[in-house]
């Protein structure tokens, strides 16, 4: 499908071809009917407090609810201004998990801060053109034949952790906070019995975790 878009692409220039091209293919791929409306739901009417008859492009359905909304653009859209919409459909439905997409790149959401909530930023970023297998790997976990909320939850959970560490570690090893040389002084220092941890200890403290990190 990756080949087939590459060499396409091109020739798509509305968000009907995009979902008939790229989108509709790899829902198929990952074992939906694309038409039998008991598993995806074209124009998913999801009514959003006072408006009524909003859609969304796609709702996958298992045992007769919905799991996933999708929210489609043309494949030459970029996605960050278009994730507000997506947040109104989720807010009111049950589905657990929205996917907005350009066709290309696939943006997962669910609720992990605040229930019923479609979390500001996505758990997982995918690009069909350019992944890795394991990022395959987990999008494979939305087949139709293998899909699990509560496994896709906890590895969401962990991805959204897992980055949030990182990018903690990150910070700290390119500009320690003061709470981290503290800490440092207090594990070294401190802990030798070499007397109070004073300013001028921090200071000297923070020159020498910076030249160590």
């Amino acid at each position: 499908l990756a080949d087939k878009i590459e060499a396409t692409k091109e020739q798509i220039g509305t968000e009907e071809g995009t979902k008939n091209s790229f989108v509709m293919p790899l829902l198929q791929i990952l074992g939906y009917d694309v038409f039998n409306n008991s598993e995806v739901v074209p124009e998913f009417i999801a009514d959003v407090g006072m408006k009524k008859n909003e859609k969304v492009d796609y709702a996958l359905y298992k045992n007769g609810k919905p799991i996933v909304l999708l929210e489609c653009k043309k494949w030459k859209e970029k996605l960050d201004k278009h994730g507000t919409q997506l947040i109104r459909y989720f807010t009111f439905s049950v589905a657990k998990f929205g996917i907005l997409t350009n066709g290309i790149k696939f943006w997962f959401y669910t609720d992990l801060d605040k229930t019923n909530i479609m979390d500001n930023y996505p758990f997982f970023q995918f690009d069909i053109t350019d992944h890795t297998e394991e990022q395959a790997e987990f999008v494979r976990m939305f087949s139709k034949t293998i899909y699990d909320q509560k496994q896709i939850l906890d590895r969401a959970t962990e991805m959204v952790y897992s980055r949030e560490i990182r990018t903690l570690l990150h910070g700290e090893l390119t500009n320690p906070t003061r709470d981290f040389i503290k800490y440092i002084a207090e594990k070294t220092y401190l802990e030798k019995q070499r007397g109070r941890v004073t300013d001028k200890i921090m200071t000297q403290y923070a020159e020498l975790t910076r030249r160590n990190i």
